[in-house]
């Protein structure tokens, strides 16, 4: 077995543990900014330049479907980008989104605003998730969207332009949905205000803003109105998300001590500490810097429930990691709609707590997790989804005794491709991946 930094890609990883996290590191560009910024500055009119942009495969697949609406693109550097707007003309391509929901239920909405025909795609795993709600409200603003099983599935087919401007509340908090009908409602003739359930994040809101458009946020309620957006330099700062493995790393194992630096602070990004501070970590995150540090702590049992949901629901894997080794029950409720993420999220959870030796319980909406687990050594099939692997390769790094193998290691491509190598670096363990 060779080293990781050796091998460009293979289907498995396998890791040795225990070992304690010590050390002090940067994460990746923020995904969800990342694909934002894309986004908008090729709708925008001049030049836009992206810097700390995300380098998983997630957001290479925007930067590719930009080019297809005759924007051009320039990468400066390997996480630098300048885009050249506005879009000129109708997609020249079918524009293929790999895994990335965030890419083609965003780029959905602008395409319902191009006069002309769009098709967008997928990888098998896109391809099984719902694109009706996001399909459902750019029907109402005048596109016409169809796709298979009924326009509930990709691929999408996109007949955009003339759009008029609605009142929508989605029943599902669902920061994409928001997201896609206010870069429609750019185009739009009139007003788009979005009505959520539950606060989502704001990434759109507030880049939006940076890129000129007219944006009004009251409580629950945010309006669009109709403009054009101006080119402007943009920094991507870390992804909170990311960050997270690391945060549980540190409070898997007995010697944990984790900073991660430059994280993005916005609006319901950095949820996941204060669920760990009800747990009884020892945790901190300076929203000034950006500086998260998390030590060693004993943790006790949470109760989740849908209004924690939103602002977690990228999280809730590595979270169900921290709950297995506390003490008592976590329930989680409410997180119905992880059964249509990369995975049925749920159910690809539970397979991995099981593989660990942990006991849960699904339910329709969430879990039951019974806490105090001695994690041993397991095989984890990570569905496809990057954020089970992620969470499967620190528990085995940092809490199981033995040797386990996480299949599907490539998946972690679409967000985090030097997740194996910070791995080692930080617990020492030996990590190889495997043909």
């Amino acid at each position: 077995m060779r080293p990781v930094s050796d091998l460009d890609s293979a289907s498995a990883l396998r890791v040795t543990g225990p070992h304690p996290a010590r050390g002090a590191l940067t994460v990746p560009g923020d995904k969800s900014v990342s694909h934002r910024a894309v986004l908008m500055a090729a709708m925008a009119h001049g030049s836009s330049v992206i810097t700390g942009l995300s380098l998983g495969e997630d957001v290479q697949h925007t930067l590719r479907a930009v080019a297809q609406f005759g924007v051009m693109t320039t990468q400066e550097a390997p996480d630098r980008v300048r885009i050249e707007g506005p879009i000129r003309h109708e997609p020249d391509d079918v524009l293929d989104h790999g895994n990335a929901g965030t890419g083609i239920r965003l780029t959905a909405g602008v395409c319902a605003g191009i006069a002309g025909v769009s098709v967008l795609t997928g990888d098998v795993f896109l391809r099984r998730r719902p694109m009706d709600r996001v399909a459902a409200p750019l029907r109402l603003m005048g596109a016409t969207v169809d796709g298979r099983s009924d326009g509930h599935l990709a691929p999408l087919v996109i007949r955009g332009g003339a759009l008029t401007g609605i009142t929508y509340a989605p029943k599902v908090a669902s920061a994409q949905v928001k997201s896609a009908l206010l870069l429609a409602g750019l185009t739009a003739q009139g007003t788009t205000t979005v009505e959520e359930i539950h606060p989502t994040r704001r990434h759109t809101e507030e880049m939006l803003v940076e890129f000129g458009a007219q944006v009004l946020v009251e409580g629950l309620r945010v309006t669009v109105a109709p403009g054009v957006l101006t080119g402007t330099a943009v920094c991507v700062p870390g992804d909170p998300s990311q960050a997270a493995f690391w945060a549980v790393a540190a409070l898997l194992c007995d010697e944990g001590d984790i900073t991660v630096h430059g994280l993005y602070p916005g609006y319901g990004r950095s949820d996941f500490v204060g669920v760990l501070e009800r747990m009884g970590a020892d945790i901190a995150f300076d929203q000034t810097t950006g500086t998260l540090t998390v030590r060693a702590s004993r943790l006790r049992a949470v109760e989740l429930t849908a209004e924690d949901i939103p602002g977690i629901v990228d999280e809730i894997p590595v979270l169900a990691m921290a709950a297995a080794v506390a003490e008592g029950v976590t329930v989680i409720s409410g997180a119905g709609d992880l059964r249509a993420k990369e995975s049925d999220r749920i159910a690809s959870t539970a397979a991995m707590l099981r593989a660990f030796g942990v006991r849960v319980t699904e339910t329709q909406d969430g879990m039951v997790i019974e806490g105090g687990a001695t994690l041993r050594e397991a095989r984890v099939d990570s569905h496809g989804d990057h954020r089970i692997a992620m969470t499967a390769a620190v528990a085995a790094a940092c809490a199981a005794d033995g040797e386990s193998v996480i299949d599907g290691w490539d998946s972690v491509a679409t967000s985090y491709p030097r997740f194996a190598d910070d791995l080692m670096r930080l617990t020492q363990t030996r990590a190889c991946r495997l043909a």
